[in-house]
């Protein structure tokens, strides 16, 4: 859970979410993932306890509807809102502030990855071109064709500087997160700006 909504700030958050109106377990994630621009969503596991135990101190109730429970916040609930309407206007300005460095850490990953996949992109058509330049075939076990050389393609000083680009890049970001002490959620963030950087170069080598 994101360090904004320590403290049973949460469960404040959730009371707020349902006097907008009744809700059911899974929009109150979707809502909370909106709200975080993506970057952020609870998992069913963070949000339910804390329904059950809102529904145990009477500040919310539940109804069947489609095999789904639909929360919807009480009076008492409402009350609570009420008394502590100005942490609820903190925890608003927190959560702006959070999505707001949650955004930027994205940003940077996002443009170190990008800019190391277009590096990579540049080194792999450079090696294509001495490739083909170079007569490199496949089928022939990788020597130049019609010629009865030794040399082999990882023996390209392009295939060298490669290795040591994606060395370099592994460190960096590594580092890069290391040095954020990131959360899980702003992990997991990385983990599929990685995915779509690798996901990119599976295409451009198709």
């Amino acid at each position: 859970m994101t360090a904004v909504f320590s403290h049973g700030r949460l469960r404040l958050y959730l009371l707020k979410l349902l006097d907008d109106g009744p809700k059911h377990g899974y929009e109150l994630i979707r809502l909370l993932e909106e709200r975080f621009l993506g970057l952020y969503a609870p998992s069913a596991g963070t949000i339910y306890p804390r329904l059950q135990r809102l529904e145990a101190e009477g500040l919310v109730t539940h109804t069947a509807a489609g095999g789904r429970k639909v929360y919807e916040i009480t009076e008492a609930g409402r009350a609570e809102l009420r008394q502590r309407a100005d942490e609820l206007s903190t925890l608003e300005s927190d959560i702006g502030a959070a999505v707001e460095d949650l955004s930027a850490l994205a940003g940077e990953i996002h443009n170190e990855v990008r800019g190391s996949v277009r590096d990579l992109k540049r080194e792999l058509r450079e090696v294509a071109r001495q490739t083909r330049q170079g007569g490199w075939t496949a089928s022939a076990g990788a020597r130049p064709a019609g010629d009865g050389g030794s040399a082999r393609p990882d023996d390209s000083p392009l295939l060298a500087d490669f290795d040591k680009r994606l060395a370099a890049f592994t460190v960096e970001v590594g580092a890069l997160v290391r040095a954020r002490r990131l959360s899980d959620n702003q992990l997991r963030t990385a983990i599929r700006l990685l995915d779509g950087a690798l996901e990119g170069l599976r295409r451009l080598l198709r």
